[in-house]
């Protein structure tokens, strides 16, 4: 396999090229290189929550999903997290599926208004 620039560097210096590339809004190059990042550090979250969240925005919902996922098995109490896939379930018309977790993630938030709460973040 031939590396490429997204590939170059350590892991320090490619978590930063993809945070460059997320920022100035280029989402499928950043989620580019925080496939493989995330792949090689599968212990931490935050390199598999910015992946997800360059899906998001590149409206890759499945692979956003799948990453979503992965978090909340590793961090069942990340917030942010539930919040992500509950949003991306309802994009893709799963409320249903989606509800559980934008309860949780307003629980997580600290709003216990009602059992609607999440609706409007």
């Amino acid at each position: 396999m031939e590396m490429t620039y997204y590939d170059h560097g350590s892991a320090a210096e490619r978590w930063e090229r993809a945070r460059q590339f997320f920022d100035a809004k280029e989402y499928a190059t950043a989620a580019r290189i925080l496939d493989a990042l995330a792949d090689e550090v599968p212990e931490q979250v935050a390199p598999r929550l910015l992946l997800a969240r360059a899906y998001y925005h590149s409206a890759q919902l499945r692979r956003a999903e799948t990453e979503l996922r992965k978090v909340i098995e590793l961090d069942p109490v990340e917030g942010y997290a539930r919040l992500m896939l509950g949003r991306t379930l309802e994009r893709q018309s799963r409320g249903a599926e989606a509800a559980p977790h934008l309860r949780m993630a307003a629980a997580l938030n600290g709003d216990f208004t009602g059992p609607n709460a999440a609706e409007n973040p």
